[in-house]
């Protein structure tokens, strides 16, 4: 039941960027599955976020982020991120603010897994 409601929980983040993603068939979709040291992880959540409002605020290419942290091991952090295109995502992995977050959580990170997804179906009431 748990497993269930936390990937009904990551679709319904992922619903906001269906919108766009949908208008835009190039989109490029992908999920990062996070583990962090639960010593440092307030650390790491700031670094985070600092980078995602980077990014969404000065790259047109980033479209949407969601982070979404597991309840019962709060360590253990995803990711979903939408881009206009592939394109777009190799431009945000050069930008300053990336290699800063990269470099600030160097050390907190010690599992990551990247998926790159195709959405199939999102619905949503929710506005972000």
């Amino acid at each position: 039941m748990k497993t269930s409601l936390y990937f009904v929980l990551l679709l319904a983040t992922m619903m906001v960027s269906l919108k766009q993603a949908s208008a835009q068939p190039s989109t490029y979709m992908r999920i990062a599955k996070i583990e962090v040291d639960s010593t440092q992880l307030n650390e790491y959540i700031k670094a985070l976020k600092a980078q995602m409002e980077s990014a969404l605020k000065n790259e047109k290419g980033v479209l949407s982020y969601s982070a979404l942290q597991d309840k019962n091991a709060p360590w253990k952090i995803t990711i979903v991120e939408t881009y206009a295109s592939v394109a777009a995502y190799e431009v945000h992995i050069q930008t300053a603010h990336f290699k800063k977050y990269k470099e600030a959580v160097d050390g907190m990170v010690t599992a990551l897994e990247l998926t790159d997804v195709v959405p199939i179906a999102m619905e949503s009431k929710l506005k972000h």
